[in-house]
């Protein structure tokens, strides 16, 4: 996966790009979203009593079992706010209010969900739909020029310089996230940050494999062109350009 995010290898995708995401630093994500972390079709394979357990879950909320939705939420919070945290970025606030928005429609549409389709893929769709419909909102919304931006409560002790140039960096690299379409970051960070393969991708935002493979291109291309201008992130273009060129990559291709 594209190392910024974790400390696991990365799918063919990125793969001269692994030692130089190390040194430039990671997104931190709080240890009960990260933990046990795998890429989702290794997970698949590693634990499939897991994906047993939630369709019971699910079928039980559907009978109108109260703890069973209890359990599901359980089960799922980590990831679908580890999810959230990569789609909107570090340090934000709204995470929390995602996570509940996304849970209070997974309540509501859950009766509708048919168990021929994975219910991980389904609340990953639910996700996705949640976070798009907040940026879309807070794009719409009047700015004032007083207008203070609600912040999280900071840390004034000093921190190791090694840490203050990682959180810089990791700052950098969801900014240029956001120079990204909002279809090609969805992608982007399903697929490189998240594991997902581009056919459950597909499945995610409801477009055909080949179209997501497009956006995929693209949204790699305009990054490592982005992480070129960035100084502290350049390492990193530089890599992933001599991972193109060694493997020919052309739109479409995975």
């Amino acid at each position: 996966m594209y190392q910024v995010a974790d400390a696991h290898s990365p799918p063919p995708s990125w793969p001269n790009t692994s030692n130089a995401l190390k040194d430039q630093g990671r997104v931190p994500v709080s240890s009960s979203t990260n933990r046990g972390r795998m890429t989702r079709e290794a997970a698949s394979n590693a634990a499939p009593s897991t994906m047993d357990e939630s369709a019971e879950l699910v079928g039980r909320v559907q009978r109108g079992d109260q703890a069973a939705f209890s359990a599901l939420f359980s089960r799922h919070r980590g990831d679908v706010a580890r999810l959230i945290q990569r789609m909107i970025g570090p340090h934000k606030n709204e995470v929390e209010d995602l996570v509940q928005d996304v849970f209070l429609q997974v309540h509501r549409s859950i009766s509708d969900f048919r168990a021929e389709a994975r219910f991980s893929t389904w609340l990953y769709r639910i996700t996705v739909n949640v976070v798009l419909m907040n940026r879309r909102a807070l794009k719409s919304r009047p700015k004032y020029t007083d207008e203070q931006q609600a912040a999280p409560a900071e840390d004034h002790a000093p921190l190791p310089d090694a840490q203050a140039a990682r959180n810089q960096r990791v700052r950098a690299f969801y900014s240029l996230l956001e120079h990204l379409s909002e279809k090609k970051r969805q992608v982007f960070v399903l697929h490189e940050l998240e594991g997902i393969s581009p056919q459950e991708i597909s499945e995610i935002v409801d477009a055909p494999v080949l179209t997501v493979r497009t956006r995929l291109f693209y949204a790699r291309k305009e990054l490592a062109e982005l992480l070129l201008k960035e100084p502290c992130l350049a390492a990193l273009a530089s890599g992933f350009e001599r991972s193109k060129r060694s493997r020919g990559e052309s739109a479409g291709d995975e």
